[in-house]
């Protein structure tokens, strides 16, 4: 049995003193305790800081880990896309697999508990299925003429805690992005991540004009825009993941929270600086009442994968008092994945780990270039 306190604990969505979390041998919470006698109970470990749950990571891309430094900053949307291309056959399979592993090492010693991945092979699997993380794999479709799902949904359905996903609204025709929204599982859409995305159902564009170069003709702008696209192609109860949403406007995720209450807006600010210097639409999430949780994307696109860094952006991108962005971080992630039962709260008999952020402002509960985490179980 152990017991470890700290400065606060996050408790039911709020930053407490005077909390002592109660573990048995295997991690598992048999004690949530509010004590105002901390210094007299007996083997009680302290921490400094701000004890928190493991946290989840609601979009990652741990097979692109081979490619941190590869890309240049602020190449913008299309620049990443081609450059993507052009470096990802430079490195060996053995290569790719000790990067994803030394990623995979520290985002658990840095506290996260699970991870929603996108993959497009079967690489990593072993890394992911040997981590001490739980891993969600999402099999991504794309290519506008790749109009059979057929090979991706038999990687999915090859591993556990795996699902077949489109990519995003603009790369994938009509029949086949609908065939994957409506399947099984958990899905991940890229969501208006760039203006090229909505111009692309108004017929201008960079994407536009690229697909018109190539010959690509698209057979969905008929939807006349992403998140209407969105709406008519998933079931209300589909759980779902939207990724980004730089350039989503109110119309567009009031149209999406109309439809469901399954989605989760995910933002990986970190991510969207380093392509193209855009920033997600933090406030206007909130003031609506959209359910949001933080990703990291892939160090192709990131300095990175530091759930910490990227709250600390969305605590300068939008005042927020941070009790609501360690919530994002941990709760609302697990929630979204489905695993809340087990992670992402400290309640008695879940097993979500346990972690100290630690060079916080403790005066002014806001985090600073210091802030760090650190699992201590």
């Amino acid at each position: 049995m152990r017991r470890i306190a700290s400065h606060y604990a996050l408790i039911n969505g709020a930053l407490q003193r005077d909390i002592v979390i109660e573990l048995d041998d295997n991690g598992v919470i048999r004690n949530v305790i509010h004590t105002n006698a901390l210094d007299s109970m007996a083997s009680v470990e302290f921490y400094p800081g701000i004890l928190i749950p493991g946290m989840v990571n609601a979009h990652c891309h741990l097979e692109l880990s081979y490619l941190r430094g590869e890309i240049a900053e602020g190449s913008g949307f299309a620049g990443f896309a081609r450059a993507i291309g052009q470096v990802r056959n430079n490195f060996t399979a053995e290569e790719r697999i000790h990067a994803a592993s030394v990623a995979d090492a520290r985002m658990w010693a840095e506290g996260v508990e699970a991870v929603a991945d996108i993959a497009n092979d079967e690489l990593i699997m072993e890394v992911k299925e040997r981590s001490n993380i739980e891993y969600h794999t999402m099999f991504e479709h794309f290519g506008l003429n790749n109009t059979s799902t057929t090979e991706t949904q038999a990687l999915a359905a090859r591993h556990t805690n795996s699902s077949a996903t489109p990519h995003s609204t603009y790369s994938l025709q009509d029949a086949p992005f609908k065939e994957l929204c409506k399947g099984e599982g958990l899905l991940s859409i890229h969501l208006l991540e760039s203006d090229d995305e909505s111009e692309l159902y108004r017929g201008c564009g960079s994407l536009w004009a690229w697909y018109e170069r190539m010959g690509w003709e698209c057979d969905f702008l008929g939807y006349g825009s992403p998140a209407r696209r969105v709406v008519q192609s998933t079931p209300r109860d589909r759980a779902m993941l939207l990724v980004h949403a730089t350039r989503a406007t109110k119309e567009d995720v009031a149209l999406i929270e109309s439809h469901t209450h399954s989605a989760t807006w995910v933002l990986c600010p970190e991510s969207n600086r380093y392509i193209s210097r855009l920033t997600p639409p933090v406030a206007m999430l909130r003031d609506m009442g959209a359910k949001i949780a933080i990703g990291t994307d892939s160090l192709a696109s990131a300095r990175s994968l530091s759930m910490i860094d990227n709250l600390r952006q969305l605590g300068d991108i939008a005042p927020t008092p941070l009790n609501e962005l360690l919530t994002w971080a941990t709760l609302n992630g697990a929630v979204a994945l489905g695993i809340e039962k087990a992670k992402g709260s400290f309640e008695v008999g879940k097993r979500p780990g346990v972690v100290v952020i630690e060079g916080t402002d403790l005066q002014n509960l806001r985090l600073t270039p210091n802030t760090t985490t650190r699992r201590l179980i």
